[in-house]
C-alpha cells in the first residue's frame, strides 16, 4: 500500500496568534499541533512517503473568491488569505521543507480546485493521512472527499486542531464512520 501524508491549512492565518482568521490558534498551542505535524512529516519522510501540505489562498486581487461563501465572502474586504500575503505563509515553526510538494486550494476542500488527486494516483496512492486545521472544516471536508474518491482514510488526530476542543472531538467522532483515526505512535507502526 502506498501512503501519503496530507497537512492542511498550517498557515499564519489559520494558525498562528497574529493570524486573521486564527479562531484555532490557540487549540494549536495547547495541543502543541505543530510540534505533532513536524513529527508526521519526519516519519512520512523516513518511510518514502509523499508529504504534501495544501494551504488555502487566493489569487492577488481575489478573483477565485467565492463571493456567496458564508466563510471566504469577506476574506477580500478583511485583506486575507491572499497568496503571496504573510498570513498565506506556513506557520513558522512548521518544517514545510519537508513537505514534497505544496498546493493550494481556493476552497476548503483540498481535492477541489488542486492537483492532489492527480499527484497522488501518479505515485499509485491509496491511503492518505490526513492532519490539519480546522478539524471541524478542511479536515472533515478532505476526509470524506478522500473517502468518496476510494482512498483508504486515516486521520491523525493529534495534528489536528479546531476552534474548541469541543470541535474537535466532536470532528473526530463523526469522521470515525468514514475514517481511522490514528496517533503519531500508530503512524511511525505503519507499513
Amino acid at each position: 500500500m502506498t501512503t501519503a501524508f496530507i497537512g492542511l491549512d498550517y498557515i499564519v492565518d489559520i494558525t498562528h496568534p497574529s493570524g486573521r482568521m486564527a479562531a484555532a490558534a490557540q487549540q494549536v498551542i495547547d495541543r502543541d499541533v505543530i510540534a505533532k505535524a513536524n513529527h508526521a512529516l519526519a516519519i512520512a519522510r523516513r518511510k518514502g512517503w509523499l508529504s504534501v501540505l495544501v494551504k488555502v489562498g487566493f489569487d492577488k486581487g481575489y478573483p477565485n473568491l467565492p463571493r456567496h461563501s458564508r466563510l471566504f465572502g469577506k476574506a477580500k474586504e478583511m485583506g486575507v488569505l491572499e497568496i503571496g500575503s504573510p498570513g498565506t505563509e506556513f506557520h513558522p515553526v512548521l518544517e514545510s521543507a519537508l513537505a514534497d510538494m505544496v498546493l493550494v486550494k481556493p476552497r476548503v476542500n483540498a481535492f477541489h480546485g488542486t492537483g492532489l488527486e492527480p499527484a497522488l494516483r501518479a505515485r499509485g496512492v491509496t491511503r492518505v493521512v490526513l492532519a490539519g486545521v480546522s478539524t471541524a472544516m478542511a479536515i472533515q471536508s478532505a476526509a470524506r472527499d478522500a473517502h468518496d474518491r476510494d482512498f483508504e482514510v486515516l486521520i491523525l488526530e493529534e495534528a489536528c486542531a479546531a476552534a474548541t476542543l469541543a470541535d474537535h472531538v466532536d470532528s473526530i467522532r463523526l469522521l470515525g464512520s468514514i475514517a481511522d483515526v490514528v496517533t503519531l505512535e500508530q503512524l511511525a507502526q505503519l507499513d
